[in-house]
C-alpha cells in the first residue's frame, strides 16, 4: 500500500496520481447533515480560515465572530458545493474571504458615518482621521480590483495573500501545474496594478 502525504486536507499519493480532495468529501457528508463530518471539517480548517479572516480584519474579536458565521454558512449551504467545479478548500476559503470583506465594508460604512458626524460636530478635519478614511477607501479599491479579475487569477491571489498558501500548495489545491499558478498570479498582479493605477 502506497504511503500518502497530506497537504492541508489534500491527500496526495506519492506516485504522482491526482490528489484526493478530503475537504470535498467532508463537505458532501456535511450536506447530508453529518455532524461528525462537520466537526472534522472545523478541526481541519478552522485555524487556516481564522488566519485568512484575521489578515483581512486585523481585529481578533471581529475575526472570531466572522469565523463562526463562516462555519454556520458552510453548515447551511454545503449542498451548494459542487465537487466537479472546484476544490473543497477553495470553496471554504472563498466563503471566508467574502464574509471578511463584507465585515470590512460594514465596519468602514459605520466608521465613515461616524467620521462625517464628527466633522459636523467639530467643524474641522483631523489629519489622522482623514488618513484612516483614505486607507479605507484604498482597501475598497483593492477589493473592487480583485473582483474584476478573471476567476482563476483571483483564486490564486486570494489563496496566496489572504490564505497564506505557497505557490506549490495552491497548485496542489486547485489541481493546476505550478507554472500555470505562477502565470495566473503574475498576470493577476499586473491587472491589479493597472486597475489601481500603479505604474511602478
Amino acid at each position: 500500500m502506497l504511503m500518502e502525504m497530506v497537504i492541508d486536507g489534500m491527500d496526495v499519493p506519492e506516485d504522482g496520481a491526482a490528489p484526493q480532495d478530503a475537504v470535498a468529501d467532508l463537505l458532501v457528508r456535511v450536506a447530508s447533515g453529518d455532524q461528525a463530518a462537520f466537526a472534522a471539517l472545523y478541526d481541519s480548517l478552522s485555524s487556516r480560515v481564522f488566519g485568512l479572516i484575521l489578515r483581512v480584519l486585523v481585529n481578533r474579536a471581529q475575526s472570531e465572530e466572522v469565523l463562526q458565521e463562516v462555519f454556520l454558512e458552510i453548515w447551511q449551504s454545503a449542498s451548494r458545493f459542487a465537487p466537479n467545479k472546484g476544490q473543497g478548500r477553495t470553496w471554504v476559503m472563498t466563503i471566508a474571504h467574502r464574509r471578511a470583506v463584507d465585515r470590512v465594508r460594514a465596519s468602514q460604512s459605520s466608521a465613515d458615518r461616524d467620521v462625517r458626524a464628527g466633522f459636523k460636530d467639530l467643524g474641522v478635519a483631523h489629519d489622522s482621521v482623514a488618513e484612516r478614511v483614505e486607507l479605507g477607501i484604498e482597501g475598497e479599491r483593492v477589493v473592487a480590483a480583485l473582483t474584476g479579475l478573471p476567476e482563476a487569477q483571483r483564486e490564486a491571489l486570494v489563496l496566496a495573500y489572504y490564505g497564506g498558501y505557497s505557490q506549490n500548495e495552491i497548485a496542489a489545491l486547485v489541481g493546476a501545474p505550478l507554472g500555470t499558478i505562477k502565470t495566473r498570479m503574475r498576470d493577476g498582479l499586473t491587472r491589479l496594478r493597472t486597475a489601481m493605477g500603479v505604474t511602478a
